[in-house]
C-alpha cells in the first residue's frame, strides 16, 4: 500500500509512505485516527465500499467487491471506534457477529480509555431481528438496539430478555438519526462508526450528522441494479466534504473525506 494524499514535506522525507509495501496495523490506525474531540463532542464516520460503477453490493453483500487490505482497514476502523452503528437489514444480510477484542489494538484502546471491543448498536424500527444470534446472546459487551418510543413492546421485551440494551432515539417507531448519535454520545460512545447499510447511511447524510466518509473504491464493475452506498430521499443541497487521506494498493483506493 502507498499514500497518494496528503503528500507533504514530511511524507517526501519518509519514502516508506510512498513505497508500495504492506502497512502494519499501527500505521493503518495512525492514518485513520479519530480527531481530538472537545469534551462532549462526538464524531460519526462511515465505512463503505463501492465498485467503479457505483455498486455498494454484489448479490446483496459487500464482501464480493472487497479485498484483503480493505478487510484489514475494516477491522482497524472497528478497533478505533467506541461503537459500530449498523442497520437491521445489514445485520440480517451480512450475518453480523459480536465485535471481538483484538490483542493488536489492546494497548491503543486502553490508552484511549476504551473497553476491549466496540459496542455494536443496531438501528431498527420494527426490531425484526433474531435475538437468538450470538450478536445478542454472547457479545463481549452488550449489544445496543436503537429504536423509537413506539417500537413493538413485545419485541422490546424479547431484545431485553436476550441481553441487549434498548436505546430510545425517536418519538414514534422510527429512529431519529440525529438523536441516535446524541444518545450514543451521552453513553460515552463518542467515536462512532457506521457500516451502513445504504438506507441507514442515507438517513445520517440527510440529517447532516455524518462527519467523515471512509470509502474504498473497488477496481471492479458489476452493472446490475445494486444499491449505491447511501439511499433514501435526496438532500436539498449536496453536502461537500474535503479529502483527508488517499491510499492505494492493487488498484483499490482507500479514501477518507471529512466535513468542511
Amino acid at each position: 500500500m502507498r499514500r497518494l494524499f496528503p503528500v507533504t514535506d514530511q511524507t517526501a522525507a519518509t519514502p516508506r509512505d510512498l513505497a508500495d509495501r504492506e502497512w502494519s496495523l499501527d500505521e493503518i490506525a495512525d492514518a485513520y485516527a479519530y480527531p481530538e474531540l472537545e469534551p462532549g463532542a462526538h464524531w460519526l464516520r462511515a465505512n463503505m465500499v463501492s465498485t467503479l460503477d457505483g455498486a455498494a453490493q454484489h448479490d446483496g453483500r459487500s464482501h464480493p467487491i472487497s479485498g484483503e487490505t480493505d478487510m484489514r482497514i475494516f477491522g482497524t476502523l472497528r478497533a478505533l471506534a467506541d461503537v459500530v452503528v449498523v442497520g437491521a437489514e445489514t445485520v440480517r444480510q451480512e450475518g453480523y457477529r459480536p465485535a471481538r477484542a483484538r490483542e493488536a489494538f489492546a494497548g491503543r484502546r486502553a490508552a484511549a480509555g476504551q473497553g476491549p471491543a466496540p459496542v455494536i448498536a443496531v438501528v431498527t424500527a420494527s426490531l425484526d431481528l433474531d435475538f437468538g444470534l450470538p450478536l445478542f446472546t454472547a457479545p463481549l459487551v452488550p449489544t445496543l438496539v436503537v429504536t423509537g418510543a413506539g417500537a413493538p413492546a413485545d419485541r422490546v421485551a424479547q431484545a431485553t430478555a436476550a441481553g441487549a440494551e434498548v436505546v430510545v432515539a425517536g418519538e414514534g417507531a422510527a429512529v431519529d438519526p440525529a438523536r441516535a448519535v446524541r444518545e450514543l454520545s451521552a453513553r460515552g460512545l463518542r467515536r462512532q462508526l457506521t457500516e451502513g447499510g445504504p438506507r441507514l447511511l442515507g438517513q445520517f447524510v440527510a440529517a447532516d450528522v455524518l462527519d467523515e466518509l471512509c470509502l474504498t473504491i473497488s477496481p471492479t464493475l458489476t452493472a446490475g441494479d445494486a444499491q449505491r452506498i447511501s439511499g433514501g430521499p435526496s438532500v436539498t443541497v449536496p453536502h461537500r466534504l474535503a479529502p483527508a487521506c488517499v491510499l492505494e494498493e492493487a488498484g483499490f483506493l482507500f479514501t477518507s473525506y471529512r466535513r468542511i
